[in-house]
């Protein structure tokens, strides 16, 4: 049994998955599937606008998928080679044969996709569980990374804030079916809206088009069977790597990473507070913080023109150096 699996629940594996509808592709975008050992990943490309640029690689959070950076992605595509993975288990990607959801899992993922695409070192960027798992690549693989971007990253907090609560109880036994069992009547667009006042620290810049397709994604996430699964386990994953102490604890790792690093924090952030943007910045050697009063926890997505200049200057002071 690995460290996030759920007691008495069968991990489903990769053979297992089901046929669904298909994940949405934005216009410009390419889905690409990647069989790597033990995991096959689900990787999102545009064309950059240019030969040679630089590799990117995204990374997202909880819950969320490779769709939750498309407009950053067409954003920067006269900047970087973007690619967006989704980690086993979430948005086009099967669960893992070995039902590793804990961040460490993830991270190994991202290396095992870098090392065989032979892409590094790249801009790698991730918000959320997305900003944990960077931070653990960037720490433990520093030849595979040119700077480092983190949109309110999960790195461990003492006091947790309230609204965060509810997400971090998925983390528990039992929580995470009898919640499936409470919510089985909740419409797709009920819940997606439940997600977005949840993370967007405004829900109305969210245009008619935006909520269609989250409410669509929402549709075919839900008939996944493994849906609520690979939530809970992730969160146990994010749990237990709030808990671990010593030189493989997430603090210690952000203060091992070299890579000149975006810090990106939300002032309505109900799931990461926005407090931590200080000791973040004071653990990151080589960082910048950029803070947006208005945003909640997902500001690539609320704010992804202020969010792209601030890349920008990234990449431009990089190659300067």
């Amino acid at each position: 049994m690995s460290s996030t699996e759920l007691p008495g629940v069968r991990a489903i594996t990769a053979a297992a998955a089901p046929r669904v509808a298909a994940v949405r592709v934005a216009e410009g975008e390419e889905l690409r599937s990647v069989a790597l050992p033990g995991l096959t990943l689900t990787v999102r490309s545009r064309p950059p606008a240019r030969i040679g640029l630089p590799p990117a690689l995204y990374v997202h959070g909880l819950g969320g998928s490779s769709l939750n950076w498309s407009a950053l992605m067409q954003l920067l595509d006269d900047v970087v080679d973007g690619e967006a993975v989704d980690l086993p288990g979430f948005g086009d990607s099967p669960p893992p044969d070995d039902g590793d959801y804990s961040v460490t899992g993830h991270a190994r993922a991202v290396i095992r996709h870098l090392d065989a695409a032979g892409r590094g070192p790249v801009h790698l960027l991730g918000n959320s569980l997305g900003g944990a798992v960077a931070t653990r690549v960037a720490a433990v693989r520093p030849d595979l990374v040119r700077t480092l971007t983190l949109v309110s990253p999960a790195l461990p907090e003492l006091r947790v804030q309230r609204s965060a609560v509810p997400t971090a109880l998925l983390a528990l036994p039992g929580v995470a079916s009898l919640f499936s069992r409470l919510t089985k009547d909740w419409t797709a667009e009920q819940r997606t809206r439940g997600v977005m006042a949840l993370c967007y620290g405004d829900p109305g810049r969210v245009d008619d088009e935006g909520l269609r397709n989250a409410v669509e994604e929402m549709e075919r996430r839900m008939q996944l069977p493994y849906f609520w699964e690979v939530m809970a386990r992730s969160a146990r994953g994010i749990v237990d790597a709030y808990t671990l102490g010593g030189q493989h604890g997430l603090w210690r790792q952000a203060e091992r990473v070299l890579a000149p690093t975006l810090l990106v924090y939300g002032g309505r952030d109900q799931l990461v507070a926005y407090r931590m943007a200080r000791r973040a910045a004071a653990a990151f050697r080589d960082s910048r913080l950029l803070s947006l009063p208005d945003a909640g926890h997902v500001a690539m997505m609320e704010y992804p023109e202020t969010v792209a200049l601030a890349f920008r200057e990234l990449v431009n002071d990089f190659d300067r150096s």
